[in-house]
């Protein structure tokens, strides 16, 4: 079994809050949008990393991370990648990932908004989680939690972690 914490858009934001839902986690997915190299150094002190690059990533942070991610783990075969769309709606690119790879479960992030919901056309749960930084429209920071086991995803969570704001203790700024 494996505990999976997903964040995406932290857009250079580290705080107290984050560190300690990665801790409680065997590994931390981040589906881009990074912000800031000190991101990444602080998660993957913390816990393993996997992570994508957004629309907002600079040269460094794409040179530790990639662009899309195909995995499996505990038996679920996953697909990452920043900007994807939904159900229904997925950019050419994402199609194109989702009939290549045909996972289980698809992540990405971008739009700030958080979203799970069963795509039934290609078969797989897609995930969003939201904005996890204190930059853009977002009004409330979200993340999620969730256990894979068997090949079977289970005790998904949304977890909120307050408004978006002002906040102590954190490393900002942008790559």
């Amino acid at each position: 079994m494996k505990k999976i914490l997903l964040l995406s858009d932290t857009h250079g934001h580290m705080d107290e809050k984050i560190a300690s839902y990665a801790a409680q986690a065997d590994e931390v997915w981040h589906a881009g949008d990074v912000g800031n190299p000190e991101v990444l150094d602080a998660l993957e002190a913390i816990k393993p990393l996997r992570a994508v690059f957004g629309n907002i990533d600079g040269h460094s942070i794409r040179l530790q991370t990639e662009e899309v991610l195909h995995f499996t783990c505990e038996g679920v075969a996953v697909v990452m990648t920043h900007i994807a769309g939904y159900p229904g709606r997925y950019t050419a690119t994402a199609k194109k990932l989702i009939e290549k790879y045909q996972p289980k479960l698809f992540i990405c992030g971008h739009s700030h908004i958080l979203k799970v919901m069963q795509d039934k056309k290609y078969g797989h749960l897609h995930m969003n989680p939201g904005a996890v930084g204190i930059s853009g429209f977002h009004k409330f920071r979200t993340l999620l939690r969730f256990e894979i086991e068997k090949g079977e995803l289970k005790n998904l969570e949304a977890i909120e972690l307050g408004q978006r704001g002002k906040l102590t203790n954190a490393v900002h700024g942008t790559d």
